[in-house]
């Protein structure tokens, strides 16, 4: 079999995915970025809607529960990397799947506190996230290594994931309750104003036109899902175009065994079959 030029992927493994991961659909707003950068790859999309919400577990058990389901599906899938596109996950786990599987190459998704520091010019930047994402010590650490020289509030919603589901499922969220959820990122403070948000939860992004009609005051809501998708374009070897591109259809797994009708139809609209 011939080799490909070093550095390049050769075509005998090119059918090998790029593994996206979320707790459910959030990473979807992630896959989207990256078909974008890289149409030629094949992708499998899991939702671990078994487990979901992950606000719902203690930590140790999450973690290992993450370890344990990881294994089956590098597996079965046999994936050239993964992306974590769930920030809970990744703050949690990613160092215990590193250690676990060090043969795999795992791309995780962190709050993007330091771009959020780097552009902000009141000084006053919040994190909006699930509760174990804002309390974890991670992401305490990314504040004190890039936003010392800002103020930052941590936020931590216990419903909004729930509602983008129901929004990507419905077409319908209750504004009101969008608007009790982000509320509290809103600063002010000695004349200047809250003026970015960073949505810490891959979710999210979903409901940002939501979050816009409820704000008090017009922010930045810094979505991290294009970073992602160019991190994992980074990691990855080029493929060796030395045979035609297959057309895939890429899949959708959910760890429960079961989509729905509006769910298989939502899988669909983004080119996955369930």
């Amino acid at each position: 079999m011939a080799e490909a030029p070093a550095g390049l992927q050769p075509s005998w493994d090119r059918d090998r995915p790029l593994l996206v991961f979320d707790s459910g659909i959030g990473g979807l707003t992630v896959l989207r970025e990256a078909r974008v950068l890289m149409p030629e790859r094949r992708f499998v999309y899991v939702a671990d809607d078994a487990a979901f919400p992950y606000g719902n577990w203690e930590e140790a058990a999450l973690r290992e529960r993450l370890v344990a389901l990881f294994g089956g599906l590098i597996a079965e899938y046999h994936p050239l990397a993964c992306v974590i596109a769930c920030n809970t996950a990744s703050t949690l786990a990613l160092d215990a799947l590193r250690a676990a599987y060090p043969e795999m190459t795992f791309v995780g998704t962190v709050p993007a506190i330091k771009p959020a520091a780097e552009r902000t010019r009141s000084g006053l930047v919040s994190v909006l996230a699930t509760p174990g994402t804002v309390k974890r010590q991670y992401t305490r650490d990314l504040i004190d290594q890039w936003a010392t020289k800002c103020e930052v509030r941590l936020v931590g919603s216990f419903q909004l994931a729930a509602l983008a589901e129901a929004y990507m499922r419905q077409g319908l969220v209750e504004e009101e309750a969008v608007r009790a959820e982000i509320a509290p990122c809103f600063v002010e403070k000695d004349g200047r104003r809250t003026d970015i948000v960073v949505l810490a939860c891959t979710h999210y992004p979903f409901i940002v036109n939501r979050m816009r009609k409820m704000a008090p005051w017009p922010v930045d809501w810094l979505d991290p899902a294009e970073a992602i998708a160019r991190r994992a374009l980074s990691i990855l070897p080029p493929i060796a175009l030395d045979a035609p591109i297959e057309r895939h259809v890429d899949a959708a797994v959910f760890t429960s065994g079961r989509a729905d009708a509006v769910t298989r139809r939502l899988m669909q609209g983004f080119g996955l079959k369930a």
